[in-house]
């Protein structure tokens, strides 16, 4: 039985051409970029190039505003507490109902620790900003805005730029956590006003425990994690050079199959869907249906729990992930379907099902093919028995 992975906004698997441009960074490029001997200076050169790399990825600028992090959470907090730091007269936040966990569990904290004011913007039942709230909320008062430019559960893409235009009529910095949206949709950062811009290696078939942070030139930054000069004094420590050479050997990659994979991938996500609607009663896709990731479906199955699914496809060998998450022996529903006001009959049984250029037909054809059964199993556990009466 073939596995089929279908949990890639979760992680993706390393490509094997960033597999290969790393491996000399561990063995014969091994030298620290810093130092300045010939050693050094070698993977000096082979970071100038990821930099570059992701620079042409997400239309920035120039090269010297990537700096790399350990990932999306670091980027995040930083660029959050560096628009505080940078802004101290204002004390108000502005992020959305449906952010990552990296974004409001910071917010959250500093909401508490601080005596900040956050001003969660709300979603429509498809998980589309209420634009109208976003602009109230907006006041001198606000040093930083924090909205991600596509949902991890729903896919539901958000109008950053358009966003980041609002928040600089009243003079804040503008932040996207873009970690699910960078390598899927095209971007030009240097004509948006986009201040602040989070990526991650391993949603785009990098490495984990790299990422990046950027950051527009002439926008005043101040460093999370203090210690050397590296990364032009925004990011202390020395560089995990292979993490970023296989960085800027996945961006290249995104960069170059963007157009083919989307349209590949949307082909392989609709027919799932499809398919799945059609042979499953009570189920619905959750999300915005026009403006939304490719590679991302939500889909709801009502009365059904989704960890009991789970665990049925993962015995399958199908891998997926599920719209709530479980801790302590109760159940939580997800933040996100809870905003989008999905009933909790719908929100317990929503599943996520995310691609990549990995996937092919045969793993669409052998979800649709075991789904069906799976449901009606969890639904009705205790069928009645033909020739026994009610089956009790």
């Amino acid at each position: 039985m073939r596995p089929v992975y279908l949990d890639n906004n979760a992680t993706t698997r390393v490509d094997p051409a960033v597999y290969e441009a790393m491996r000399p960074l561990f063995m014969d490029q091994f030298g620290n970029p810093s130092s300045k001997h010939g050693f050094g200076a070698a993977v000096s050169v082979a970071m100038k190039k990821a930099r570059q790399q992701v620079q042409a990825l997400i239309g920035a600028e120039f090269d010297d505003e990537i700096a790399f992090t350990s990932g999306g959470t670091e980027s995040n907090n930083a660029a959050i507490l560096s628009g505080l730091g940078v802004m101290p007269h204002r004390t108000e936040i502005v992020t959305s109902a449906v952010e990552h966990p990296a974004v409001l569990k910071l917010c959250e904290h500093l909401e508490k620790t601080c005596g900040l004011k956050v001003h969660k913007i709300p979603v429509d039942d498809r998980g589309r900003l209420d634009v109208d709230a976003y602009k109230a909320a907006l006041t001198t008062n606000v040093a930083i805005v924090s909205i991600m430019w596509a949902n991890n559960e729903t896919g539901t893409i958000f109008p950053a730029a358009e966003l980041a235009e609002l928040a600089k009529e009243v003079g804040a910095l503008f932040h996207t956590d873009a970690v699910q949206a960078v390598g899927k949709l095209p971007m030009d950062l240097k004509s948006t006003a986009i201040d602040m811009l989070s990526l991650s290696g391993h949603k785009l078939h990098g490495p984990k425990g790299i990422g990046a942070l950027y950051v527009k030139r002439g926008v005043h930054f101040r460093s999370l994690i203090k210690g050397g000069h590296q990364e032009r004094n925004r990011r202390a420590g020395t560089e995990n050079t292979p993490g970023i050479v296989g960085l800027g050997k996945a961006a290249e990659l995104a960069m170059k199959f963007m157009d083919e994979d989307s349209k590949l991938i949307k082909s392989l996500r609709d027919r799932l869907e499809c398919g799945l609607i059609q042979r499953i009663p009570d189920a619905f896709v959750t999300g915005d249906p026009l403006d939304r990731l490719s590679n991302t479906t939500n889909i709801a199955f009502e009365n059904v729990e989704a960890d009991g699914l789970l665990l049925l496809l993962d015995r399958e060998g199908i891998a997926c992930s599920s719209g709530s998450a479980c801790g302590c022996g109760s159940q939580e529903l997800s933040h996100v379907l809870k905003a989008m006001n999905v009933a909790s009959s719908a929100a317990q049984g929503a599943i996520r099902f995310s691609l990549s250029r990995d996937n092919s037909g045969m793993d669409i054809d052998r979800v649709l093919e075991v789904m069906p059964a799976l449901v009606a199993k969890l639904r009705d556990p205790f069928p009645a028995c033909d020739g026994y009466g009610d089956g009790i």
